[in-house]
């Protein structure tokens, strides 16, 4: 995948930067990183599972890397309508998220991508790397032939909805989930 500068609006500067961010807020002068998206590898797993794990929603749920993450990664890598991104800044692994192609016939037979597990290393938080990345998942929908682009968002996470909305997203269904285990 090529790389991509960032191309963050200084006039969003007070926007929260991403989801799972614990509400940051992106500074007045925002550091421009360049930052390569790539599809993830077996080998950054392990990390991409201790970023999920530091997100006060999720980490309870998480669990620490094992056998059960390992294979979920195989099924994903193994599937052409899935894609698990990491963001490398200077060759570190610093960002993650899943893209996930859902072909269907309503809306005209219409391609869509769903965007899963968006994370941010601790450290990097209110940058702006979170508006670079979805920015990046926006463009990778467009060039796919996607016609609609869908996530979801905790109730709780306040600052993820400002952030979504300042992207253009609109809160326009009702999510459920149904827990089976």
């Amino acid at each position: 995948m090529p790389a991509r500068e960032p191309g963050c609006d200084p006039g969003a500067a007070r926007e929260a930067d991403a989801p799972g961010t614990g509400g940051s807020a992106v500074p007045d002068s925002l550091i421009v990183m360049p930052v390569e998206f790539r599809i993830a590898r077996a080998e950054d797993v392990p990390i991409i599972v201790a970023m999920l794990a530091d997100d006060v929603v999720a980490a309870g749920r998480q669990g620490d890397f094992g056998d059960e993450h390992r294979a979920a990664f195989e099924l994903v890598d193994a599937d052409p309508g899935n894609e698990l991104i990491v963001a490398e800044l200077d060759g570190e692994v610093v960002g993650t998220m899943q893209l996930t192609y859902i072909p269907g016939i309503s809306r005209r037979g219409a391609l869509r991508m769903q965007i899963e597990a968006v994370r941010i290393a601790s450290g990097l938080r209110g940058r702006g790397l979170g508006r670079t990345m979805m920015e990046w998942a926006l463009d990778r929908a467009r060039a796919r032939g996607c016609t609609l682009v869908q996530l979801t968002t905790d109730k709780s996470r306040t600052d993820a909805h400002r952030f979504y909305d300042s992207l253009g997203f609109v809160a326009s269904h009702e999510g459920y989930k149904l827990s089976l285990t």
